[in-house]
């Protein structure tokens, strides 16, 4: 009787974890977040030669079976899209649980190693089910592309004293000189941020498709990995911080997650203290990090990475010269802060 009690307890338990809500994690950005880590080859810079090699990362080796392992109760999916153009048009690049499977896709971002730590923390504290759902493409500003709803137009004076009008939310063109007529062009600002979230909520609204068996979520928090391409332009990259937190405040918005954390991570390039473009988008995320102080209601909720230390070398533009560890070591310290504002809430 004692054993079949214990049994039926085991039964409840395993249903009332099947119930519980998938937390979901969502990744935003450009290229950098896209990933381009190389997966195979036996030379220093893929991923193989990191783990199999070198030792390193063995969370994603399968001894036993000689594979690539995989973490079933951590789901990868991943979404890319240009601008607001329509899910069918859009390419799933993954739909699949967690591992660095070559076959499917021959390169990676940093959601192996934020899916990791997710997939940790969720299972030391009973979370449950954990989804890394990213969605993002290539080239695109938050200044211009990703450029969050309701954020407004701003002039900036250029060096030689030009001063010139941005693109405010589903303005047209990016910028253009102050006081004149716009004259539109063929995409408009936040094209791209519509499209990235739009795809994330159909994803969201159809789970039981990219989470057997999941019939409800929770949005935990956001990752954001981007910058790149605000660098070369200082009318966007002194914006930065204000679009920032704009970003910040709307995406739990349309994703009706009041509480999602929210973890940024700088350029791997870039240094402390630098004064070009790039130093201003570090800048910017380190000001909106709850721990600077400056937007009290930021406290214990968004986190800054310095990503330099972690870099293996190369720039954002070079794709980090392909090195899967800059992604690896990237993506686990952006997982490693998105867990420690997860633990304020215990």
């Amino acid at each position: 009787m004692r054993i079949l009690v214990l049994f039926l307890s085991l039964v409840v338990l395993q249903c009332w974890a099947k119930d519980d809500p998938v937390q979901v994690f969502i990744l935003l950005g450009q290229s950098n977040m896209l990933g381009e880590g190389k997966i195979s080859g036996d030379k220093n810079g893929t991923l193989e030669f990191a783990v199999k090699t070198e030792g390193k990362y063995p969370y994603l080796w399968d001894a036993a079976k000689k594979d690539w392992a995989v973490q079933s109760d951590v789901r990868n999916v991943f979404i890319m899209g240009s601008g607001n153009s329509s899910f069918e048009k859009s390419k799933l690049q993954h739909n699949e649980f967690m591992g660095a499977n070559a076959t499917i896709k021959k390169t990676i971002g940093p959601e192996l190693g934020i899916g990791f730590a997710m997939g940790n923390y969720s299972r030391a504290t009973t979370k449950g089910r954990t989804m890394i759902l990213k969605s993002c493409i290539g080239n695109r500003a938050l200044g211009w592309d990703l450029l969050p709803p309701g954020t407004p137009r701003h002039n900036y004076t250029d060096s030689k004293g030009a001063v010139w009008t941005y693109a405010g939310y589903h303005d047209s063109p990016e910028k253009w000189p102050a006081g004149t007529e716009p004259k539109p062009v063929g995409w408009m600002a936040g094209e791209q941020y519509d499209g990235d979230v739009n795809r994330s909520q159909i994803i969201l609204r159809n789970l039981d498709t990219y989470y057997p068996g999941a019939t409800s979520y929770e949005v935990a928090g956001f990752f954001w990995w981007q910058g790149d391409r605000d660098r070369y332009d200082r009318g966007l990259s002194t914006r930065y911080e204000y679009n920032l937190v704009d970003l910040i405040k709307s995406l739990r918005k349309d994703f009706k997650a009041p509480n999602a954390k929210f973890v940024t991570a700088s350029l791997g390039q870039t240094v402390m203290n630098s004064t070009g473009p790039d130093g201003d988008i570090l800048k910017a995320m380190l000001a909106v990090d709850g721990k600077s102080g400056k937007y009290p209601a930021f406290k214990g909720n968004v986190a800054a990475v310095y990503s330099h230390p972690y870099s293996m070398g190369g720039s954002s533009s070079g794709h980090y010269n392909g090195n899967a560890e800059t992604y690896m070591n990237i993506g686990q310290a952006m997982g490693a802060s998105m867990v420690e504002l997860l633990k304020g809430d215990l």
